[in-house]
């Protein structure tokens, strides 16, 4: 857990959970993963949650509750954006329901702070969600017998009633690299009970309409569907074998999300930025860059421009030299905090 992080849409990150399993291609360079496996493989949060393969670190998708940081939250009191469990899952297959309960206890009793939850396991996350009036009473009594202090059954009643509705503080999102994934995903947030539904195309692997993935569902998928959802962030990928993002499909949910009135950030482009360049640079051996690719203007990345007049290489120069300019401008929005 940390009192501040770089990451660009939050202000802190708490971690009650750590460990994960990998569940689809935007997994495989997961950061987390990675420094469970190297840095903090020796720290008691994070050992043994991971196993040495060839290509690097790999959960091995044992779950670890880290009890002695569930109440950080309660013990901050200037409100923050808090992106909870950052190096896992809350809703993993080996997280217990229990944890979970806690967890929304805690979250409860902050309304100060704004907690954002990710997960690849929306399923799951709506179940338990709408499963929420016959856990309340427990989730409740915990919190009061935790925290409740000299005053139990205020805290009971506080959380009790809180719990009635969707946490107005908690905003439920799902991770969706891909069309594939954001056909399997979406569908099921938006039939999640939430005050705040978003999605985190991150690492953006490839196009995504967010429409079509509307579609996937059983319900309605007329254009203004989209405004059902309150944020989307976008970004690329970053780290040593970072893979890169066509600036096309950052654009493409830019303008979804104008056009639909939703709020849009770009995260960041990651390790690859785009840079023109002329076919002539693209030949020489001087100035080609092995394995580099070329953002074609049909949406794809390729080993080879499709049109001499527009070659695009998308170029390993590192996250914070690509910076985050989508076009030229710092796209920063933010759905409303609800009180």
């Amino acid at each position: 857990m940390a009192d501040g992080t770089t990451i660009e849409w939050t202000d802190a990150t708490w971690n009650p959970i750590t460990g994960c399993s990998v569940v689809s291609p935007g997994c495989t360079n997961c950061y987390a993963m990675k420094l469970a496996g190297t840095r903090l493989k020796n720290h008691p949060s994070r050992e043994g949650l991971t196993r040495n393969t060839k290509a690097g670190p790999v959960w091995t998708g044992e779950i670890r509750f880290n009890r002695k940081w569930l109440d950080q939250p309660l013990r901050w009191t200037k409100p923050r954006a808090i992106f909870v469990c950052a190096h896992g899952d809350l809703f993993a297959e080996g997280v217990n329901e229990l944890w979970i309960d806690n967890v929304f206890a805690v979250m409860a009793l902050a309304p100060q702070h704004t907690f954002q939850v990710l997960t690849k396991r929306p399923d799951r996350m709506r179940d338990y969600i709408r499963g929420m009036e016959q856990r309340r009473d427990f989730i409740a009594g915990y919190g009061a017998l935790i925290w409740g202090g000299d005053r139990p059954d205020w805290v009971y009643e506080t959380a009790h009633e809180a719990l009635a509705r969707p946490l107005p503080n908690v905003w439920l999102g799902v991770s969706v690299e891909d069309q594939k994934r954001a056909d399997e995903r979406l569908p099921i947030l938006l039939d999640t009970p939430a005050a705040i539904r978003w999605i985190s195309a991150e690492p953006l692997l490839g196009p995504i309409s967010i429409v079509d993935a509307m579609w996937a569902g059983d319900g309605p998928a007329e254009a203004n569907l989209l405004a059902t959802l309150d944020w989307v962030v976008a970004g690329g990928e970053s780290g040593a074998d970072a893979r890169p993002m066509h600036p096309d499909w950052a654009r493409s949910l830019r303008d979804q999300c104008a056009i639909a009135g939703v709020p849009f950030l770009f995260k960041q482009w990651g390790a690859f930025a785009p840079k023109k360049i002329t076919l002539t640079e693209f030949w020489n051996p001087a100035t080609a860059r092995i394995g580099e690719l070329i953002a074609n203007p049909h949406g794809t990345l390729d080993q080879y421009p499709s049109d001499a007049g527009n070659v695009i290489a998308m170029r390993n120069v590192g996250k914070k030299t690509a910076g985050r300019l989508l076009d030229g401008v710092e796209h920063n929005g933010f759905p409303e905090i609800r009180q």
